[in-house]
């Protein structure tokens, strides 16, 4: 199964064993858009609101292409800044996607508490709670 792993830019360092984990169980996995240069858009924040805007618009016209290409998405949800389990808004974006293109979409933790529950619930998403074995 081809898979996108896609999370927050603060779960990067975690993604390395996750992926050759899922590779060791014939995989192939793709990683985040901007997981090569973790600094990106910070550098698009620094040429000014204007720059950082079509840097965002670029990587969400980027993750969409991307997402038609794969079998799944496995979002990493860890605990972040003290909010359990969780899902910014650009990976939330990814969930829509993966969700329009009728993409399995699996979460390593269970669904963030909050506004957005009822939303990410209604994708289906398949909770593994961190047990890769159970992404077919």
């Amino acid at each position: 199964m081809k898979i996108l792993i896609i999370c927050s830019k603060a779960f990067y360092k975690d993604i390395e064993p996750i992926k050759e984990k899922l590779e060791s169980m014939g995989h192939v996995v793709e990683l985040p858009n901007s997981y090569y240069d973790g600094n990106v858009e910070d550098k698009a924040w620094k040429l000014g609101a204007k720059a950082h805007s079509e840097f965002k618009a670029k990587m969400f016209k980027m993750s969409e292409e991307r997402i038609e290409k794969m079998d799944a998405v496995l979002t990493l949800n860890f605990d972040k800044n003290g909010k359990k389990n969780y899902i910014g808004g650009a990976t939330f974006l990814e969930l829509y996607e993966a969700f329009r293109k009728n993409k399995k979409i699996y979460l390593y933790n269970d669904i963030p508490e909050g506004m957005l529950y009822d939303e990410i619930s209604g994708f289906s998403p398949i909770i593994i709670n961190g047990d890769l074995s159970l992404i077919k």
